[in-house]
């Protein structure tokens, strides 16, 4: 008797967020998702995390938790960032986050066109992943409400760069707070405004 054969293949979205700030790391989240789980995702909304509200992006964090094969989270640190660069401290906490997965995906599907270097699973790059493919939205969703949510944490260890509202990024206050307070020991001193 012949089995059908499951041709079905495990795909983990990847994708990074906080390359631009000038405080705190940058995260990354993977995220393992059925086609079943991509359909019901994309129905409740799930897209590119830029394009959801702060409440939206909030609310769609348990579904996708809820929903998810596995997902996992991987930081590059302040320290990584000003030891390697960004570029190469996004690449690395995305292989964290792969690393952290709870099992081995067949596939990544990589936002961006930089593929990561010495991962041992076969993957993508995908321009602008997070609007063509739900696991890697999911994973923009997750690593940034994790990442903001540091970042608010922060605002309260390091009061006056205005955190919570910029979260981390190089706004007016912000970059007024750096001019008048200097930097404190989680801004990126690598990066133009924090100088």
């Amino acid at each position: 008797m012949q089995r059908d054969v499951d041709l079905t293949i495990t795909i983990a979205g990847v994708d990074e967020v906080g390359r631009g700030c000038l405080f705190g790391p940058v995260v990354a989240a993977a995220v393992v998702l059925s086609p079943l789980a991509c359909n019901q995702l994309k129905a409740l909304g799930v897209t590119d995390s830029k394009r959801l509200s702060p409440a939206r992006r909030e609310q769609l964090v348990d579904p996708i938790q809820t929903l998810a094969t596995a997902y996992a989270l991987g930081l590059g640190t302040v320290h990584d960032i000003e030891r390697l660069n960004i570029l190469h401290a996004s690449l690395l906490a995305m292989h964290r986050a792969i690393r952290r997965l709870a099992i081995v995906p067949d596939l990544c599907l990589i936002d961006g066109n930089q593929p990561i270097a010495q991962l041992a699973i076969p993957q993508q790059t995908v321009v602008q992943g997070d609007r063509l493919h739900t696991e890697i939205a999911a994973a923009s969703i997750l690593a940034k409400v994790w990442r903001d949510r540091l970042i608010v944490r922060l605002d309260r260890r390091y009061p006056g760069y205005h955190l919570a509202r910029n979260k981390g990024y190089g706004s007016a206050a912000h970059r007024l707070a750096l001019q008048t307070l200097g930097p404190t020991p989680q801004h990126r001193r690598s990066f133009k405004g924090c100088r």
